[in-house]
C-alpha cells in the first residue's frame, strides 16, 4: 500500500475522528487492502470477506495508529490475519501454535529456507526491513543503528521487534 497516496493531513484528521476524513481514508485505502487481500486469501469470496472486515477494523481503530507510515503495515497484518481465520474456519489451514510453526520450519530444506527467508525480507516494509537487515545480516549494534537512521534507540528496538514478528508471521503461515 501506498502511504504516499494519502496525505498526512488526511490521514491526521481521519485519527482524530473527523468522518469526512475517515470516510475518504477507507476509499482510498480500499484498492490497496482488495488486492492484498485477493494475493493473501485462498478465495476470492475470502478476499472480498477479509477486505472488509479490513475497512471495518480500520474504521473502529484509525485512532489508535500512531502513523501513516505505520498504517500499510498495520492494514496488511490485518488482512493477514483474516485471510488466515476464514482459512482455518473452511478447515484449510490447521490451527498450529508458534513453537510447532517454528519447529516445522527447522525441518525445511536449507535451500529451501534461505529463499523464503529471503522472500521474508523482501516482503517487510521498507523501515523494518532496513533495520532487520542492519540487526540480523550486518550484525550492528542497536547505538549503531540508530545512530545511522537518525532514530532513538527505543524507535529501533521497536521496528527489529515488529520486523521480526512479521517476518515470523510469513515464515509460518
Amino acid at each position: 500500500m501506498s502511504a504516499a497516496a494519502i496525505s498526512p493531513n488526511l490521514f491526521e484528521a481521519a485519527r482524530l475522528g473527523d468522518a469526512e476524513a475517515i470516510a475518504r481514508l477507507l476509499e482510498t485505502t480500499q484498492p490497496d487492502i482488495r488486492r492484498y487481500a485477493r494475493a493473501t486469501c485462498r478465495s476470492s469470496a475470502d478476499a472480498e470477506d477479509a477486505t472488509q472486515e479490513a475497512l471495518w477494523i480500520l474504521f473502529r481503530h484509525v485512532g489508535t495508529i500512531r502513523s501513516l507510515l505505520a498504517l500499510s503495515a498495520w492494514l496488511f497484518s490485518v488482512v493477514r490475519r483474516e485471510c488466515l481465520r476464514l482459512a482455518r474456519r473452511a478447515g484449510v489451514v490447521p490451527a498450529v501454535d508458534g513453537a510447532e510453526a517454528e519447529a516445522a520450519l527447522l525441518l525445511r530444506p536449507e535451500a529451501d529456507l534461505r529463499l523464503d527467508v529471503a522472500a521474508a525480507f523482501e516482503a517487510l516494509p521498507p523501515h523494518y526491513r532496513d533495520v532487520a537487515l542492519m540487526r540480523d545480516v550486518k550484525e550492528m549494534t542497536i547505538e549503531e543503528i540508530a545512530a545511522a537512521l537518525g532514530a532513538s534507540r527505543q524507535t529501533v528496538k521497536a521496528r527489529l521487534h515488529r520486523a521480526r514478528a512479521l517476518m515470523r508471521e510469513y515464515l509460518t503461515r
